[in-house]
């Protein structure tokens, strides 16, 4: 199985606070996802904020013609530090997603790596070559 990590460095002009109260709500994730994704919570999470433990589950198109559905838990949060988001059902055969906010002299630095593994094996590690890369680049 491949086994591949991404991480992705942003400095968002915007306080901690502010930053933090956007990305810890589960409705703002669509706003945050490509269009193409397609993108639809379909469960009703039970708090507006994140919390460990917190299973989010929504439908996305990872390819033109095909839709699927993909179960996250939330399985650590320390406010305005980071989150962590764990794929239970979904594309991938394994992905772990952090998200880490630290103070910068021009606002916040946020730093998303996601360590993954896509499913099917040869022809997973050939699609991560020819296009998993490139959305993640696009949406993380």
């Amino acid at each position: 199985m491949a086994f591949y990590q991404f991480k992705r460095e942003q400095i968002i002009p915007s306080s901690l606070n502010e930053i933090w109260n956007f990305i810890s709500k589960p409705e703002n994730l669509k706003k945050i996802t490509p269009p193409y994704m397609g993108f639809e919570i379909t469960n009703q999470p039970a708090s507006e904020h994140i919390y460990p433990g917190m299973i989010i589950a929504y439908k996305v198109k990872p390819l033109p013609a095909y839709k699927t559905t993909w179960v996250t838990e939330i399985t650590a949060v320390e406010k305005e530090r980071y989150f962590i988001d764990e794929q239970r059902i979904g594309p991938y055969a394994m992905w772990h997603h952090e998200h880490h906010l630290k103070l910068h002299e021009k606002g916040v630095l946020m730093t998303d790596i996601v360590t993954y593994s896509p499913p099917l094996g040869f022809i997973g590690a050939l699609a991560n070559r020819l296009f998993i890369k490139h959305q993640l680049n696009q949406r993380v």
